[in-house]
């Protein structure tokens, strides 16, 4: 394999769509309501918080449609930087949270092994 992920895979969306076609349908469905224009949470906002969660799972098809959608939303360059360091910050966050759990795993195992 020459490369990974490249804009050349959208070529097989609907070969992906079409190959699980009840799946695709109930994922494209939540997709089309979690972008939706009439939420209470204005669209700014939910691209915003689509900007960060793209960063943690590093979708970069995800980054690319929702850095659009976001800045056709009226989100500045400030606020796109914030949001990264936000999504960046949460996500050492995790880290931590996870290590505390680490942590206890470490002592139960100790103490398993006595």
């Amino acid at each position: 394999m020459t490369e990974y992920q490249t804009p050349k895979d959208r070529a097989y969306t609907n070969t992906l769509l079409n190959a699980a076609p009840k799946e695709a349908a109930a994922f494209m469905n939540l997709k089309h309501t979690a972008e939706r224009t009439d939420g209470v949470i204005p669209i700014k906002y939910r691209e915003l918080m689509s900007v960060a969660v793209a960063l943690t799972t590093q979708c970069a098809y995800c980054i690319e449609s929702h850095i659009n959608n976001a800045v056709q939303a009226g989100a500045s360059r400030e606020e796109i930087a914030e949001t990264v360091f936000i999504a960046a910050a949460l996500r050492a966050g995790g880290a931590v949270g996870t290590g505390l759990m680490a942590m206890r795993l470490f002592e139960e195992a100790g103490t398993a092994s006595k």
